[in-house]
């Protein structure tokens, strides 16, 4: 189920957040657990029960892991077992079928697999692994398995994320209360993710699209086009998902961390990755980067070989193409150039260099999302070709002209809300008297439930891109 059908909109979330607010405390947890396994089977009826099985599975094995305190050999034992259970599960259902392609190249006497990939399944197996290890290093487990299984399985989050450490929901999990000001602030934050997703990913989706499907003929202002597009896309998209998710979260009284901080402002690659997908960079530092020895090792080789091998790992992690094994390793090699010469602090330092570097971080997030959304290797290849204006396309011609005039206000809204420019000057307006205030909110609620109305009418009457993220 889509946080943007109208099935969901219409009849599940009213239902849930009513039944959520009117039940007894002790009661909304099941409630909860319920609804979001309904919620996932609505799509996945298969599947759910991959995900049931996660769920009882990770609670023994954090429950064996807390009794067994002072026997440290069998808390390594289950820990491991542990760890090869939850990416022993994920390798089958994401990676299987890419590797026995591979093999059957070699050998056609092995067969590929035809597995089919369970929505979501990377996130809640993420979060469930990081609740074990974390028993390990010393949580207290969760006796009841209610609470485990919504931690696990909690609808806002479940499918996209954002991915929610066991340490920071568990007090959530047993005292939590919804508030008419946290109520308030969800639904407005729901709201401002639907309408980034319906109204600025959905539009500029239609002219990447276009541009990715083009075979031959692609112009380099096509192709420059469909890049900045697929990047605002994959931009609204996914922040759209988690601020819905996050406005879901505190409807039902849960906070939920953040996600996104205007990643397109970023002046290095590194800030970059600060600020996109924060819960997926902070998993792999917790979990990978660090255990690894992170930067504080004794040689700048080590350093490189850990970055390297997390950001192949992050590659990896988005799924089983050879594509996005090169974006990782782009990504490692990147990062590691700024780690070892300090990039970051010798920018800083001149207005200029900081500036060009700005640009040039912006374009290679351009190319890297070029390579993220190729089918393959080869089509990647031609499309840096065509941004080169070297595949003999041609500069512009008036298809180009008829998409620009088309899509061109749904483009300059997303780049305009790409920067916080809209957020500084709500913040300046607020600032000045509490009546300011109030009309500034008031009149938030209300271009918001406006361009919410706009977004239900396009649901009706056109088709719908799901997420992206939905794939990984």
């Amino acid at each position: 189920m889509l946080f943007t059908s109208l099935e969901f909109l219409l009849f599940f979330l009213p239902i849930v957040i009513t039944a959520n607010v009117v039940m007894p405390r002790k009661a909304q947890n099941t409630w909860l657990l319920v609804t979001s396994l309904l919620f996932y089977a609505w799509g996945e009826p298969f599947f759910v029960f991959v995900m049931a099985g996660s769920i009882v599975i990770n609670y023994s094995l954090a429950l064996m892991i807390d009794k067994n305190k002072d026997r440290s050999m069998i808390r390594r034992i289950i820990l491991v077992i542990g760890v090869l259970i939850n990416l022993g599960v994920l390798f089958v259902y994401k990676y299987m079928n890419f590797v026995t392609s591979i093999l059957h190249q070699y050998d056609s006497n092995i067969k590929v697999t035809e597995y089919v990939l369970p929505i979501g399944i990377s996130f809640y197996t993420f979060q469930a692994l990081s609740y074990v290890v974390d028993v390990y290093r010393g949580e207290k487990a969760q006796k009841n398995p209610i609470n485990v299984g919504l931690y696990i399985a909690l609808f806002p989050q479940l499918i996209a994320g954002p991915i929610v450490r066991y340490g920071d929901i568990k007090c959530q999990l047993s005292e939590r209360s919804v508030t008419v000001d946290k109520f308030s602030e969800g639904m407005i934050r729901f709201l401002i993710g639907f309408n980034k997703k319906m109204l600025i990913a959905n539009m500029v989706a239609i002219v990447s699209d276009q541009a990715f499907s083009m075979d031959s003929g692609r112009t380099v202002f096509m192709a420059w086009m469909g890049a900045l597009c697929y990047t605002l896309q994959i931009y609204f998209d996914f922040s759209g998902y988690s601020d819905m998710a996050i406005g879901l979260g505190k409807m039902m009284g849960f906070e939920l961390p953040k996600n996104f901080d205007y990643p397109y402002v970023s002046k290095t690659i590194t800030e970059f990755w600060r600020r996109w997908h924060i819960s997926l960079g902070q998993w792999f530092k917790d979990y990978l980067y660090f255990p690894l020895g992170g930067s504080r090792v004794s040689s700048k080789i080590r350093v490189i070989f850990n970055l390297m091998f997390v950001w192949l790992m992050t590659g990896i992690w988005h799924g089983a193409n050879k594509t996005f094994i090169l974006w990782g390793i782009m990504y490692g090699i990147l990062i590691s150039f700024e780690k070892i010469l300090a990039i970051p602090l010798k920018t800083e330092k001149n207005k200029f260099s900081k500036l060009v570097y700005q640009v040039f971080t912006m374009l290679v997030v351009m190319i890297g999302w070029v390579i993220f959304r190729s089918e393959h290797l080869h089509a990647a290849y031609r499309y840096v070709l065509d941004l080169l204006g070297l595949r003999g396309g041609g500069l512009v011609n008036y298809t180009d002209i008829f998409w620009v005039r088309e899509y061109g206000m749904y483009i300059a809204l997303g780049i305009l809300f790409s920067f916080p420019i809209a957020k500084n000057a709500v913040r300046k307006l607020k600032d000045k008297n509490i009546v300011m205030d109030n009309i500034v909110d008031a009149a938030i609620y209300l271009a918001n439930i406006a361009l919410f109305a706009v977004g239900i009418s396009y649901l009706v009457i056109s088709a719908h891109n799901p997420f992206i993220y939905f794939n990984f």
